[in-house]
């Protein structure tokens, strides 16, 4: 072969190869963009499932509030914040007893005693739960120690609550001993303080325009991508708190919810079955509970055989059930996000369709350069 016709042949072969460098390039830069709008897409679906799954968890309250309202218009037993008081102060001997006697007898008067003006109250008058039998639950999945126990706000108001002599034994004249030995109640045994300052906080974000300044928890998903069936909430997020608790009480400006019960409950989930819970396993990390009765830890524990009562248990929420009108409106809310969903879905095929198509065309011009640079090798030979 004449050396013209060799060069030509070269630079031929140079070009078509750099044409298809320049192909597969942009093919690379298109299949990335594809990828990355599926990524969008699948993080837009996830986003409307979390609202979904939220309003539905609402929606739920509003029905149980309902329902429960109409068993106490029929003489339905349920417990109260004053009978939450009750039961503590019928264990005789207990530092909680003191507190509940306190604020019973003496009001806003407790507030402003050297011993108890740094204290909140006791764990279990300090939230509520939205019915009878998930106020059970959550007793019994912190057990009676932990319902007793006093809350602080800061160290100084730990340090008040006992004294010791110069032999570091306690001085029971004062104190909270001191303070219960003048109304009649001995304290007796030990007794858990919780002090809000030294609690290791929530540090993340809120939910938007939530009034109960609920936390923005990741829901747990399945290795599909789906939200485990029956999943209720986090514990911390169903335990309703007064206002005045919500925030601003440490120095730090958290409230109970980030510090207290977040220190209780961490991310302890909610089903509506055992069986539910139990084929949620791989998602479940700081323990979880069902509403007929499961209970497991976050070491791997679980609680087995028939419920302890728990005498002192969170008083059930009075709050009014919402109107039928805002049900409907939750409802409504449901089903445009469902509609949403259908049309993400409907742009997720078509871009995955496109992705695949591009796909093959990337391939198959790699396929073309693979050849020819065979094809130049064989040749040079």
């Amino acid at each position: 072969m004449c050396d013209g016709k060799l060069l030509s042949m070269k630079m031929l072969q140079s070009h078509t190869q750099q044409k298809l460098n320049d192909d597969i390039q942009k093919l690379a830069l298109k299949v990335k963009h594809h990828e990355d709008n599926m990524k969008f897409l699948k993080t837009q679906i996830n986003k409307v499932d979390d609202s979904i799954l939220d309003m539905q968890v609402d929606l739920g309250k509003h029905h149980a509030s309902r329902e429960a309202e109409e068993k106490r218009n029929n003489v339905s037993i349920v417990n109260t914040e004053k009978q939450t008081t009750e039961q503590i102060l019928l264990l005789e001997n207990t530092a909680a007893g003191v507190i509940c006697q306190l604020k019973v007898h003496h009001g806003s008067q407790a507030s402003k005693l050297p011993v108890t003006k740094d204290v909140l109250g006791v764990v279990s008058t300090l939230g509520k739960a939205n019915d009878d039998n998930f106020s059970r639950l959550l007793s019994e999945f912190l057990g009676l120690e932990t319902m007793l126990a006093i809350v602080c706000k800061t160290y100084e108001g730990v340090k008040a609550l006992e004294r010791y002599d110069k032999e570091g034994m306690i001085d029971k004249s004062s104190g909270l001993h001191g303070l219960g030995l003048s109304i009649g109640r001995l304290v007796d045994g030990r007794f858990r303080v919780i002090c809000l300052e030294h609690l290791r906080p929530y540090i993340g974000e809120l939910l938007p325009e939530d009034p109960e300044k609920r936390l923005a928890l990741l829901k747990p998903r399945l290795s599909n991508g789906n939200c485990p069936p029956g999943f209720c909430g986090f514990a911390v997020n169903m335990i309703s708190i007064d206002s005045m608790y919500l925030s601003c009480l440490t120095s730090s400006g958290h409230g109970l919810r980030e510090t207290l019960f977040y220190s209780l409950f961490s991310r302890v989930q909610v089903y509506e079955t055992r069986g539910q819970m139990l084929d949620a396993l791989p998602c479940i990390n700081d323990g979880a509970i069902s509403l007929d009765g499961g209970i497991m830890r976050s070491n791997g524990l679980f609680l087995l055989g028939g419920r302890n009562e728990v005498k002192v248990r969170f008083p059930v929420s009075s709050r009014h059930s919402s109107p039928p009108e805002k049900e409907s409106e939750i409802e409504e809310q449901i089903r445009l996000l469902n509609w949403k969903k259908e049309r993400i879905v409907e742009d997720m095929h078509r871009e995955e369709a496109l992705l695949n198509q591009v796909k093959e065309s990337y391939i198959g011009k790699k396929d073309e350069l693979l050849e020819l640079l065979k094809y130049v090798n064989t040749n040079s030979i």
